[in-house]
């Protein structure tokens, strides 16, 4: 997977050293990269995945540092984890730096005592060491060194604590020997692993659960071709079942967690455990009964923040800005002699088509803001956590719900987020489930609609789309558990950072981005796509220009799929069937094709057009539900097919979407047809 490389020459052969830094998510590994090479660095992406790579040099120095993506093991089960294995195994490091949480000493360890399993040369730094005292917590890392035969080093990336030594420690740790091997299980199985050395040895500096391929359903002998190592491995494998009754990967999995509760009660001393700030909002946010209710009210305030405040006013006052713009253009172009048709294509097709879009942005600012704001707080892991037990139960687990609220922004970042999971079955369901999340696409519609045939409880509608989202999501893992993924275990490992003030430079550059992304969209994609509604809208087949809408080519194309939605709206329209294909290109672009139409057609505004009159609660509700669930934009179907790596796979997942869809809205419109 990995060439050797040099990305720097130094000026001799002995000065080169490559140093890999590698540990837990969240263990402030990447803050402590930042620290030791400030601008001397340079980003860029994994060979064949998105992962974010990067690399530089020690200000001052003739080391070069690359930041391995956080991992908890070197199991190959995620890309993560295959990258940062791959690297130590091909590429081969001079110096590999475990960063550590040391509040959160005991879980990181596991990762490095696979590492001492590699024989490479390591070093322990012991980051966030200024919180252990905050904590009440004593770690002594001579002790914690010699017990694992590795250099151990207490630092702080954030204060600047032991950097200094760190390096020092770096340069000197060149000429030293490999880590030593300490024994970390019992006699029996270092018995048995001790006739296994050589051979592992000779095969690449593999992991020890590699050498006994405790994958249980993989007997992959790739690159073993001595059939004395096949026999001794299945030897060993065989006597270890029986004496322990379970499968290896159990086995050494408990086994690691002995050792390491071992070392914790040598060098770890818990005076007076403090209760932070954390362990207190914990309390709170993560109680068995409140913690849902407060996730529900969270984003019922959230909703009620952009739909409800910002919406009562900004979409009227920047739609007015628009529609006494292009009333100027208009009567200016008008006085200088302009075509009908090109007079046409500035008013109705170009600023109608991308004004109605851009007038819902004051609301999606917010949402990007509050959704950053939880984020940067530390409460967003929190909702995985949350959600881990009940999706547990179909299939699904919190690393799921975690690109669940990366689409409240958009669809294509959260599909590229199922990389994570480790289990396939998980993952494609994940992928097929995660566009039915409400994205910033899709709330223009949603507050279109809600605006319209609900003006005092716009924000509520939103909620309740929301939140039912999350419920059909649920409703379909357990339909596609028991019928197309069948046992599927899941399992899920999260932290719990601690809860932190937002960062207002984080939060305003996250909101500034995403807010970039969506003018870009709607200068690009959405301005071409309603110049090309109002073209097939203002000509009918034989390419003249006309303001009879009903005989363009639009409405031709339109009533070939207008019974489709007969059952969700009611109404055989040809302009609302064009208008929700257009959202398989752009979900804003379902507003703007109605804005367009509506404008063509020489109406004020959407629903008082002849062919939008029609609606009413039910069918908007309807109209709402189906393009949340149907099959989303090209770029999101892009990311699937990524994902998924399969055109058959692909298909299903669409027509899943489509068909859940358009059972769904028409449920929603015939059961609310009898009460609206």
């Amino acid at each position: 997977m990995f060439k050797a490389r040099r990305t720097k020459k130094y000026s001799s052969e002995e000065d080169f050293m490559r140093v890999a830094f590698i540990g837990n998510q969240n263990s402030g590994k990447t803050s402590l990269f930042n620290k030791l090479t400030g601008s001397n660095q340079k980003i860029g992406n994994w060979p064949g995945v998105t992962i974010e790579k990067k690399e530089g040099v020690i200000k001052g120095t003739d080391i070069e540092i690359i930041d391995l993506p956080g991992v908890y093991s070197l199991m190959p089960y995620t890309d993560e984890e295959n990258i940062s294995r791959e690297y130590l195994l091909n590429e081969k490091p001079d110096l590999v730096v475990n960063v550590i949480d040391s509040t959160s000493f005991e879980r990181s360890l596991y990762l490095s005592t696979q590492l001492m399993d590699l024989g490479v040369r390591i070093i322990i730094a012991l980051n966030m060491c200024d919180l252990l005292n905050k904590k009440g917590i004593g770690l002594d890392e001579k002790i914690l060194s010699a017990k694992l035969g590795v250099p151990a080093i207490k630092i702080s990336a954030k204060t600047g604590y032991g950097i200094t030594e760190l390096i020092g420690m770096l340069k000197f740790q060149k000429t030293q020997n490999n880590a030593k091997n300490t024994e970390k299980y019992p006699k029996i199985i270092e018995n048995e692993l001790k006739k296994l050395n050589n051979i592992k040895n000779q095969s690449n500096f593999k992991t020890i659960e590699d050498i006994l391929e405790i994958k249980e359903n993989q007997n992959d002998f790739s690159g073993l071709e001595d059939k004395i190592y096949n026999e001794n491995v299945l030897r060993t494998r065989q006597i270890l079942r029986k004496i322990y009754n379970e499968n290896l990967e159990q086995i050494f999995a408990n086994e690691r967690y002995n050792y390491i509760s071992s070392v914790r009660n040598l060098c770890v001393n818990v005076k007076n455990k403090k209760e932070n700030i954390s362990d207190k909002l914990d309390k709170i946010f993560l109680n068995r009964i409140f913690a849902i209710p407060i996730f529900i009210l969270i984003m019922s305030l959230v909703y009620f923040l952009s739909v409800g405040v910002a919406g009562k006013w900004s979409m009227g006052i920047i739609q007015n800005c628009f529609d006494n713009f292009s009333d100027f253009i208009e009567g200016n172009l008008e006085k200088i002699g302009v075509s009908q048709w090109l007079n046409s294509l500035v008013v109705n097709g170009i600023f109608a088509g991308v004004g109605s879009v851009l007038s819902f942005l004051p609301q999606l600012i917010i949402i990007f803001a509050c959704i950053s704001f939880l984020e940067t707080t530390g409460y967003m892991s929190r909702i995985s956590f949350i959600f881990d037990r009940l999706f547990s139960k179909f299939g699904l687990s919190g690393k799921s719900l975690v690109s669940f609220i990366v689409g409240t922004g958009c669809s294509v970042p959260a599909i590229s987020s199922t990389k994570t999971i480790e289990t396939s079955s998980e993952k494609e369901m994940t992928i097929i489930l995660t566009p039915f999340i409400p994205c910033s696409a899709k709330l223009p519609i949603i507050s279109l609609f809600a605006t319209a045939f609900f003006p005092n409880h716009a924000w509520i509608i939103t909620t309740a789309m929301y939140f039912l989202a999350i419920i059909l999501i649920v409703l379909s893992a357990s339909i596609m558990k028991k019928f197309i993924y069948k046992n599927n275990n899941t399992s899920f490992i999260s932290e719990l950072p601690e809860y932190k003030a937002p960062n207002a430079k984080y939060v305003l550059k996250d909101v500034i981005d995403k807010t970039k992304d969506f003018i870009v969209r709607a200068g690009t994609i959405i301005l071409f796509c309603s110049v090309f509604v109002w073209f097939l809208s203002s000509f009918g087949w034989n390419l003249r220009f006309s303001q009879d809408i009903q005989n363009s080519i639009l409405a031709g194309i339109g009533k070939l799929f207008s019974w489709f939605f007969y059952p969700i709206v009611g109404e055989n329209s040809w302009a609302v069937s064009v208008s929700a294909i257009q959202g398989l290109i752009a979900k804003e672009q379902v507003v703007s094709s109605m804005t367009v139409i509506s404008g063509v057609a020489n109406s004020s505004s959407i629903f008082e057009a002849s062919m939008f009159s029609f609606f009413n609660r039910a069918s908007a509700c309807g109209f709402m539900v189906f393009n949340l669930f149907s099959a989303p934009c090209v770029a999101s179907i892009g990311a699937m097919k990524n994902e998924l790596k399969s055109g058959k796979k692909l298909v299903f997942a669409v027509l899943f979407q489509i068909i859940f869809a358009w059972f769904v809205a028409s449920l929603t419109y015939l059961i609310l047809s009898k009460f609206c």
